[in-house]
């Protein structure tokens, strides 16, 4: 067993193995490594000499993450444990010394229990949705700058157009941008439905629109089509790290109101662990379930077993008076079903 305290620049490895001369103790080695990738091997091969098969780390920032996947890499079994959980024990010692000692004692005592890491695949297609969900608010934020400054020239486009940045929009401070002034000449350059607005847009686009201004839309307008192709290159890539996944995501978009684009976000990552069943995972678990799962469930409370209390008989009431089972499922809105499908 080993227990790593990492910093930025460097970590603090504890090894407790058993000691062959005296059974029934242990052996502990304590050494400080730098972070740096050579560093980091030479840490994994000084482990495996010392027979060591288990590693465990708290989730320090992002610093655990070049340490795990190496160790990872190398074979071991890598455990990262909230920091939350270590620091709820009794007698925790605050050095980076005796962090790295105390962790290692409670991961051996089994007193801490690992956080779930997805494999690699999962996880490199967690990194590109999650920037593209990055992209989504850097574009969001651009567009709302560009508003703004549309409003300090009293221009009131998007009084009267519904997108700002649809096709007619997009023309219409195109050609702001490119000096036009004349409300009449920027209002003919609605499209479909729009044009029944011209007397408004008119109205919208008299304002006060300088050289500064254009200066500044111009580079907004810029950067909201460049971050636009980069949305659009992510997605492809999402598409192409999904397709290990499409039967998983095609179910996914069996849920109303999932969509292409959040299918990504709720893929199951891997298989439930032992246990994991649709009645008792998590909230965060991605379980993806088909309604037979459910068949057998029954007399379950927000999935969770009916209790024999006073509560458990006020839902089994409800159930009966319902004209249900009392063996039904109850839901948040006091509905009661059975066998897992609507009876209402």
């Amino acid at each position: 067993m080993a227990g790593l305290d990492i910093g930025k620049a460097s970590l603090v490895c504890c090894a407790r193995v058993p000691d062959e001369a005296k059974p029934g103790r242990r052996l502990q080695e304590v050494r400080t490594y730098p972070t740096m990738t050579r560093s980091l091997i030479g840490l994994a091969e000084r482990l495996a000499a010392l027979g060591v098969t288990r590693v465990v780390m708290e989730a320090t920032s992002d610093y655990w993450k070049p340490v795990f996947y190496l160790l990872e890499a190398h074979g071991f079994e890598v455990w990262l444990v909230n920091a939350r959980d270590v620091k709820h024990l009794p007698g925790r010692p605050k050095t980076d010394k005796l962090d790295a000692v105390w962790l290692c004692k409670v991961a051996e005592r089994q007193m801490i229990r690992p956080s779930f890491v997805p494999p690699a695949p999962i996880r490199m297609l967690r990194d590109l949705t999650r920037y593209r969900v990055d992209l989504i608010a850097e574009a969001g934020a651009e567009r709302n700058r560009a508003e703004k400054l549309l409003e300090d020239a009293q221009i009131k486009l998007s009084v009267v157009v519904s997108d700002l940045f649809g096709t007619s929009g997009r023309a219409m401070m195109a050609a702001l941008i490119a000096g036009q002034r004349d409300p009449h000449t920027l209002a003919e350059l609605a499209r479909s439905s729009l044009r029944r607005k011209i007397p408004a847009l008119q109205e919208a686009l008299t304002g006060h629109f300088t050289d500064h201004h254009a200066f500044l839309l111009g580079k907004m307008i810029t950067r909201i089509e460049q971050v636009e192709a980069d949305i659009r290159e992510v997605d492809a890539r999402i598409e192409a790290q999904l397709a290990p996944f499409a039967p998983a995501a095609a179910r996914l978009l069996e849920i109303p109101g999932v969509g292409p684009a959040a299918a990504p976000l709720t893929s199951p990552t891997s298989p439930p662990p032992t246990g994991i069943t649709p009645a008792t995972a998590p909230a965060r678990w991605p379980y993806s379930a088909s309604p037979d799962d459910f068949a057998g469930a029954v007399g379950h409370h927000h999935g969770q077993p009916v209790p024999d209390t006073a509560t458990g008989a006020r839902i089994r009431q409800t159930c009966q008076r319902s004209g249900q089972p009392s063996s039904g499922f109850v839901h948040g809105d006091s509905r009661c079903v059975g066998h897992g499908r609507d009876q209402r």
